[in-house]
């Protein structure tokens, strides 16, 4: 029973820290920035986000930096007045490269198809 509950506060956590993110005003935060992975602790005390930039990696980089520093006591009030939950999560954004990666895979895919 607890699984249904975790993997719907999860995919709900999701949800409201992608609109969140869109709004958040520090210029260091890329603006195209994507959750592409969440995993929330069992005991719901913790959330791991894992976020890739379509600019790159430094991007990225930069933007999980602030993020991290910054930025995360807000995203955590913001989603906690976004949703009801008893104890919302501690938010660890980690830099994913998977957005990059694909590009690049599409890219030598196409370059196959060219010849």
């Amino acid at each position: 029973m607890a699984g249904f509950k975790l993997d719907r506060v999860t995919s709900d956590i999701k949800l409201a820290l992608s609109e969140l993110l869109r709004n958040v005003k520090d210029p260091r935060v890329s603006k195209l920035l994507s959750i592409v992975k969440l995993d929330v602790s069992g005991d719901m005390s913790y959330a791991t986000v894992y976020v890739s930039a379509i600019e790159g990696k430094e991007a990225t980089n930069e933007s999980v930096k602030v993020l991290n520093k910054s930025v995360s006591g807000f995203l955590r009030r913001e989603l906690g007045r976004a949703l009801s939950l008893r104890k919302v999560p501690e938010l660890r954004f980690v830099a994913d490269n998977s957005i990059e990666n694909s590009a690049n895979i599409s890219k030598i895919i196409d370059s196959f198809n060219d010849d």
